[in-house]
């Protein structure tokens, strides 16, 4: 092995000096073989001269770790250290989970609460509509029950009527149609009282035939002072007396003529005739100018004689739609049924005859209260008709034209016949009114209806007349808006709230968790970052990443806690470690490179009468200067000990070229050597450009 030392003095071909240089080495010098072992400690002898310059070194390699590249001093170009590339990319990766989690979290919260606001909304809803059946179940039950009862008590007064004139002709041998039913007000009032609703109106009308109808008109005007006296004692009338209204008592069977400006006048059509006779209560008339006693009810209007028609054949109640006006006055909508009355007391006899009816007339408002509790508010009640009902009856055409109205009387027959068919009620706890005569439910509740048969009196209409109608009634019960508030409540925006609550506050501490693993991972990050900058600017960058490596071999066997006690585990303890687990330190073979050697002629005179500062200025400057020439090189520099330079081409990447890279290096630190010596002769004294740089090449 060889060495050359040579002091290089620059001239017009320096620029080829690298070449020959390199043609002479490969000439003089055999090939030999250099085994670089990367240090791992500086002599403690070095480190009071070398220590500033190192610190200086570190600085300038911070200032510029801003990214990119910076210029030098003397124009060379220096790597500037970045965050290493896995802690950019775990930073990425961090982001994102948190951004994931974040959107979890929203998502969660939103689903989370959604689904609280909605089972609580479907709850209250369950309980609305269990609710709503459970009334409406009531309500069916009960107004079905009411009129059950109507008719069953129609059944058994007309049946009584019947017994108690077959006994008074068997007495007094009287007979339909000359039969008064005695004490008539009490009984009516009892059959009243059963029908289930407030002031109803019962009269009787018996059959009258053409023959009869003079026996009748004396026989009424006999028997009208009787009944007249005991309603007025029983009903306890003291504002009219029986002479009042005997005067307003037409004394014939007649009808009001709408061609002859509503005259009573007799009834001019053959045939059998049902004049008004007894009727409960006695001082729904007492207003009237005329009372409607001896009126024939077959000429009232065309559903009253539809009815009987309908009465007489199916030899059954009927009943149908009309209007009435009750004693207070108020005009509503109700029905008017036809209870036939016969012969005898055996209702049941294929050859009874009958002699008689029952007219009722009533509303059904009464059978829907007191039926549900107070506050329970808010069911709609349509009842529903399969026949059409009047609009006008005799009752308001009478009032109307004879009594306290002002409006001039339109007719009878005129005003008769309606198509609506239904009546719309609202029961509010234990009241309940009318909203309308037609179907007034909210249609959003169409799928909530209850309906059940209200009415039914099962009359086979294959033996009615063509046209003639069934009269069959039907409820159908709904909810309203305002008993679905009832159960609407602020819990499912509590329970919302409070899902919301809990999620924001979840969110609040993992950002809190977040935030603190942050911290904690930005302080290990800049420690790795100082590290990785400290490691790179002593090792190379192969180096470097095999120290890395073994770092983490030695991390994956447990060994943590350890290395994280010193710089890349090169602690106290690291080379007691390394033997025993038989570690060997970084050491690689490298048979092809060329070493430069190069220190500073007159040094150690020059130095001896300078300040250590002014030593330190020319040493930190001419190795810095060298340093950036080997980075443009690719010269890896191996060490400064004193005033030598010690620099190796060819490693740790190996190069064919690496004897010229090594004469060109060194022909450029001779360059750089005279330059920073003339810069610096000002502040260091005129004798420092007389220093010179020997350089010796070994390859």
């Amino acid at each position: 092995m060889r060495t050359a030392h040579l002091k290089l003095s620059l001239n017009e071909e320096g620029d080829h000096l690298p070449q020959l240089l390199a043609s002479k080495f490969s000439r003089s010098f055999h090939l030999s073989s250099a085994i670089i072992i990367m240090p791992y400690a500086v002599d403690e002898e070095m480190e009071s001269v070398t220590s500033k310059k190192s610190q200086c070194t570190n600085l300038s390699n911070q200032s510029s770790s801003g990214g990119g590249s910076e210029s030098g001093e003397f124009g060379a170009t220096r790597p500037v250290h970045n965050a290493p590339t896995v802690g950019k990319r775990e930073e990425t990766r961090v982001l994102r989970a948190r951004c994931l989690v974040a959107l979890i979290l929203l998502l969660a919260a939103s689903g989370v609460a959604s689904a609280a606001n909605l089972l609580v909304q479907q709850q209250e809803r369950k309980e609305f509509e269990n609710k709503f059946e459970a009334y409406a179940t009531e309500i069916l039950t009960t107004s079905r029950s009411k009129a059950s009862q109507l008719f069953d008590a129609l059944d058994s007064f007309a049946s009584s009527i019947g017994a108690q004139a077959a006994a008074e002709h068997a007495f007094h041998n009287t007979s339909w149609p000359f039969y008064r039913i005695p004490n008539w007000s009490v009984q009516a009032q009892k059959l009243a009282q059963l029908t289930g609703v407030d002031d109803p109106i019962v009269a009787v009308a018996p059959i009258v035939h053409e023959d009869e109808r003079d026996q009748w008109n004396t026989f009424a005007e006999e028997q009208n002072p009787i009944w007249y006296e005991e309603s007025i004692e029983h009903e306890g009338y003291t504002d009219f007396t029986v002479e009042q209204l005997l005067q307003r008592t037409i004394p014939f069977v007649h009808f009001y003529d709408p061609e002859d400006s509503y005259r009573p006048v007799p009834v001019p059509r053959p045939g059998e005739v049902l004049p008004y006779f007894q009727a409960y209560p006695a001082g729904l008339f007492s207003g009237l100018t005329i009372m409607i006693t001896n009126v024939d009810i077959l000429l009232a209007s065309q559903q009253t004689e539809e009815l009987y028609n309908v009465t007489k054949i199916a030899r059954s109640p009927t009943l149908g739609f009309t209007r009435l006006r009750l004693l207070n006055e108020l005009e509503v909508p109700g029905s008017q049924i036809m209870q036939p009355i016969y012969d005898g007391p055996d209702t049941e006899a294929e050859d009874r005859k009958m002699v008689a009816v029952i007219r009722v007339r009533l509303h059904w408002l009464d059978y829907f209260k007191n039926l549900l509790a107070e506050g329970e508010d808010g069911i709609v009640v349509v009842l529903e008709s399969a026949c059409p009902k009047v609009d006008e009856d005799l009752y308001q055409d009478l009032e109307d034209q004879f009594g306290l109205g002002d409006d001039a009387f339109s007719g009878i027959q005129d005003h008769t016949k309606s198509d609506r068919n239904i009546i719309t009620y609202q029961v509010d706890g234990p009241n309940a009114v009318i909203l309308g005569e037609t179907d007034l439910h909210d249609r959003k509740y169409d799928a909530l209806v209850v309906s059940e048969v209200f009415v039914d009196l099962h009359i086979d209409q294959s033996h009615l007349p063509e046209g003639s109608c069934v009269p069959v009634l039907t409820l159908h019960v709904y909810p309203s808006a305002e008993l679905e508030e009832e159960f609407h409540t602020d819990n499912a925006t509590i329970y919302t709230v409070v899902v919301i609550a809990i999620f924001v506050f979840t969110s609040l501490v993992f950002l809190f968790y977040d935030y603190s693993v942050g911290r904690r991972q930005r302080t290990v990050m800049d420690r790795i970052v100082k590290q990785d900058r400290i490691v790179s600017d002593v090792f190379p960058t192969a180096i470097r990443d095999r120290l890395y490596e073994n770092q983490a071999k030695h991390t994956m066997k447990g060994n943590n806690a350890e290395a994280d006690d010193g710089f890349l585990g090169l602690d106290e303890n690291f080379y007691d470690r390394s033997s025993a687990t038989g570690s060997a330190p970084l050491a690689d073979l490298f048979p092809s490179v060329t070493v430069v050697f190069a220190d500073l002629a007159g040094f150690t005179a020059w130095s001896s009468a300078r300040e250590p500062h002014q030593v330190f200025i020319l040493l930190e400057t001419l190795y810095g200067a060298f340093d950036k020439l080997a980075y443009r090189h690719s010269v890896f520099k191996v060490e400064t000990v004193g005033d030598c330079y010690v620099a190796a081409a060819g490693l740790p990447e190996p190069t064919d070229d690496h004897a010229v890279v090594a004469c060109r290096f060194a022909r450029d630190c001779l360059k750089k050597m005279k330059d920073v010596t003339v810069r610096l002769e000002v502040s260091l004294g005129p004798d420092t450009s007389d220093l010179d740089l020997r350089t010796g090449i070994h390859r």
